[in-house]
């Protein structure tokens, strides 16, 4: 599980974010490199990081379910994902 802080950081980029997204792209398409530099560093979207909705873990992240393998596996072996069971041969 993460640090509350850690999650909370990314929220908040995620929230910046959305916020500049207009803004970005307009200055680069009009090749305006300067103040693009002036806009907060954590308005890019290079800076967000995958991370599990449930756990926070950014590492074994399944992007088709926005979450970790960990908690993956836990909620497919207790049913709360329909139609995932776990594999067996």
């Amino acid at each position: 599980m993460a640090k509350t802080s850690v999650k909370a950081r990314q929220k908040k980029r995620e929230k910046m974010v959305a916020q500049y997204a207009e803004k970005r792209k307009a200055l680069k398409l009009a090749g305006d490199f300067k103040a693009l530099d002036e806009l907060p560093k954590n308005s890019s979207k290079t800076r967000l990081k995958n991370r599990c909705q449930v756990s926070g873990r950014p590492r074994g992240f399944v992007r088709y379910f926005g979450l970790s393998r960990i908690a993956l596996r836990d909620m497919a072996l207790d049913g709360k994902i329909p139609g995932l069971k776990k594999a067996s041969w």
